[in-house]
């Protein structure tokens, strides 16, 4: 695969409830290590389209390609399989665990051996700043740490694309620093897709930036192209 083919692509996706039209004929196309952003005003489609891309949904219509092959009926463990992992805008951690617990059952899903899984744990953890909290039970941690353990669930099944969802929110100003010096890390060796509606995050993350706004993309380009559009100040950043 070419560095100018997408990883991850979309055509035509749709998505109809009854009457209403969530997502409207959507194509979009991420490439190999970029930090790609999805923003848009609350309604916007986000939630639906992303949704549809890691498997929790069916489209109405439309495709969906992974590395070049369709994904579009398979289920969401077999995306996870071929390489796509996500972090959903409200925790899915495993509350009653303890945080390196949750992180080994993640590692599991590659059959890996126990010793292995344990070390790989621990170096995942210091990767995302919670070293130090790998024996805590994981509900015990707070709303921005339990984002954080979440993002390292995600990074141990080394992922080619990970979606993330809102990761920011109930972060500190130091911890999403810390946030944004982790996801550059990550790339190229992981392609990111980042839905964001902290615009200061996104504006130092993304190469680019795709809007959406009544289910259909508005605008697409560099952060600076998007920050100036007239038609994304009146339909979001003039209104965030």
């Amino acid at each position: 695969m070419t560095a100018a083919t997408p990883l991850l692509s979309t055509r035509g996706l749709t998505r109809r409830f009854g009457g209403l039209t969530a997502v409207d004929g959507v194509d979009f196309d991420l490439v190999p290590g970029e930090v790609r952003a999805l923003i848009g005003p609350n309604g916007a489609g986000k939630t639906t389209f992303v949704s549809m891309l890691i498997g929790r949904i069916a489209p109405t219509s439309g495709t969906i390609a992974l590395g070049g092959r369709d994904i579009t009926r398979l289920p969401a463990h077999a995306r996870v399989a071929r390489g796509m992992a996500y972090t959903f805008q409200v925790t899915s951690v495993f509350q009653r665990l303890t945080v390196a617990e949750n992180v080994a059952l993640a590692l599991r899903r590659s059959e890996r051996h126990e010793r292995a899984v344990q070390a790989q744990a621990a170096a995942v953890l210091a990767r995302v700043g919670l070293e130090a909290q790998g024996g805590a039970t994981a509900g015990a941690l707070s709303y921005g740490h339990q984002r954080l353990l979440e993002v390292a669930m995600g990074l141990a099944q080394s992922p080619r694309v990970l979606i993330l969802d809102e990761p920011t929110q109930g972060l500190s100003d130091g911890e999403i620093a810390a946030f944004n010096a982790l996801v550059r890390s990550l790339v190229p060796e992981t392609t990111v897709l980042l839905i964001e509606h902290n615009m200061a995050v996104v504006m130092a993350l993304a190469t680019r930036i795709t809007v959406l706004n009544a289910g259909a993309v508005l605008a697409e380009g560099a952060p600076e192209a998007i920050r100036a559009d007239a038609r994304v100040q009146a339909a979001y950043l003039g209104t965030d």
